[in-house]
């Protein structure tokens, strides 16, 4: 509790006339895109399996919110005692499991309970409410079609195995070629967004995060293309054989430095 009363302390000093120029010229709309840096950072950190840098990316992430509080703050709209407070309310209020006498015995009966709650709190009939609840729309498109077909999976919209989505990954390939054919952009951009779900599909079939999935794999191709840059030396291009064979001794030196045993 000190050091979160230190933190807001400095925040509010750069933010105070005398202050940090930057701090001070900065809205609630100019901080949006370092907040959004940031909680993708905290993302990357946890991938990485590193907790110094978790600890390290999570401090940049909570510096953002101590500035979007005092930016409120200035404004008279809320405040960060006012932010931690609501939570608390809310958490308290969507866990009646723990905080009161409900029961709610495994994490799925605790999902649906929390949704009921959330609907009552919205007003919501829960009889005619959407089953695909709002997403913010700065949420990457295949987070965001993981979600969604978790939300509609609720509701008995899903294949019974993986072997469904498989097959569905099929059909959407069959049509994207058809598109390819005709040569219409609309229809490929149509199919091409088709067989990107049916992708998701596979990995929440698989309890696999497709977000991350393919963020692993960027890092991998980066990591191997770098046997490509060094062959290169300097010159702005080479045959396509040459490239492989460079990407393949990336790939190749990636596989040896796995396999090698500890120090």
């Amino acid at each position: 509790m000190e050091n979160l009363i230190r933190l807001k302390t400095i925040i509010d000093q750069l933010r105070s006339p005398g202050g940090c120029p930057w701090d001070l010229e900065q809205t609630r709309e100019s901080l949006r895109p370092y907040l959004l840096e940031e909680a993708h950072e905290v993302s990357d950190a946890i991938l990485s399996g590193d907790p110094k840098l978790v600890c390290e990316e999570l401090g940049d992430l909570l510096m953002n919110i101590f500035l979007q509080a005092r930016v409120a703050e200035e404004q008279e709209e809320f405040s960060l005692d006012r932010v931690a407070e609501e939570i608390s309310d809310k958490l308290i209020r969507r866990h009646p499991h723990v905080f009161g006498d409900a029961v709610a015995n495994d994490p799925e009966a605790v999902r649906l309970q929390w949704e009921q709650i959330k609907a009552e709190e919205k007003n919501e009939d829960k009889g005619k409410s959407s089953t695909i609840r709002p997403l913010p729309s700065s949420l990457p498109a295949l987070s965001r079609a993981d979600r969604i077909g978790k939300m509609v999976a609720e509701v008995g919209f899903d294949w019974p195995n993986v072997t469904g989505a498989l097959d569905k990954i099929d059909e959407e390939l069959v049509e994207l070629n058809e598109a390819l054919s005709s040569g219409d952009s609309r229809e490929i951009e149509h199919e091409i967004g088709d067989l990107l779900f049916a992708l998701s599909s596979v990995s929440r079939k698989c309890g696999i995060d497709p977000e991350a999935a393919l963020n692993k794999s960027l890092h991998r191709f980066e990591s191997r293309f770098k046997s490509v840059d060094k062959a290169l030396a300097g010159r702005s291009s080479a045959s396509l054989e040459d490239l492989e064979d460079w990407y393949q001794m990336g790939k190749n030196s990636e596989s040896e430095d796995r396999n090698s045993p500890s120090d």
